[in-house]
């Protein structure tokens, strides 16, 4: 994996080693930033014969305290400044000889999930899979959307009401969408942050369910992006 700048984001990035062209795959990480998490996911997809980017959100300005509040505060606002640079990330991807004009699909947590979101509604993407990420009130606000897979907790109480408002949107707006609510857990589930201080403050990665998810989510990308699975 490598890291790259695109814009003024910094971007990890890894293809399989053969059988291009690829689908591209953004990876939009969760509050803790470009974690050894997010690396993970974003190798994890490229084992799944994707071409995967994940640029740190945090990266576009200094000091890196600013950037963060800052984008946490998009998050709620709709994220415009975060929209652009991660379209931004989308041309670069889709423009790299190993995509060469193959679909490309985005996958968030938590921050991201929402991210996911927003931005999949602005264009230019074949699938989104947002994660516990929060839902606009309106379905206006998701207009022109690609087909979403979606994964949340049935214990997230701060999203208790999103997988509900989500799958109306979607159907409001006629999009092929995958939603699931996984008993037993709650927010964050799919984010295994290993040591470290996130390591002992964020405790709820559920194998079970995480594992689930990804079922879902890689079968829903290989039908709408195409993707060539080199694990099978």
């Amino acid at each position: 994996m490598e890291v790259v700048k695109v814009g003024p984001l910094d971007v990890a990035y890894e293809c399989p080693a053969a059988g291009a062209p690829f689908a591209g795959v953004i990876v939009l990480h969760d509050a803790v930033g470009l974690s050894d998490d997010a690396r993970r996911i974003t190798s994890r997809l490229v084992g799944h014969g994707y071409a995967a980017a994940c640029p740190d959100l945090y990266s576009y300005g200094r000091p890196k305290a600013v950037c963060v509040a800052r984008t946490m505060v998009e998050m709620v606002r709709g994220g415009d400044g975060t929209a652009r640079r991660v379209g931004a990330v989308r041309e670069w991807l889709a423009a790299r000889p190993e995509v060469a004009g193959r679909p490309v699909g985005l996958v968030g947590f938590c921050m991201g999930g929402g991210f996911a979101l927003t931005v999949g509604a602005r264009g230019g993407f074949g699938a989104t899979a947002p994660n516990y990420g929060r839902v606009p009130k309106r379905a206006e606000e998701l207009r022109g959307i690609c087909p979403v897979v979606a994964s949340f907790g049935a214990d997230d109480r701060m999203l208790r009401a999103d997988p509900e408002r989500l799958s109306a949107h979607l159907a409001e707006l006629g999009v092929d969408h995958d939603i699931e609510v996984y008993r037993g857990v709650g927010h964050s589930f799919m984010n295994d942050h290993r040591g470290g201080i996130a390591g002992r403050l964020i405790r709820t990665y559920d194998e079970r369910a995480a594992e689930d998810a990804w079922r879902r989510i890689l079968a829903f990308f290989d039908r709408h992006l195409g993707g060539a699975p080199l694990d099978r």
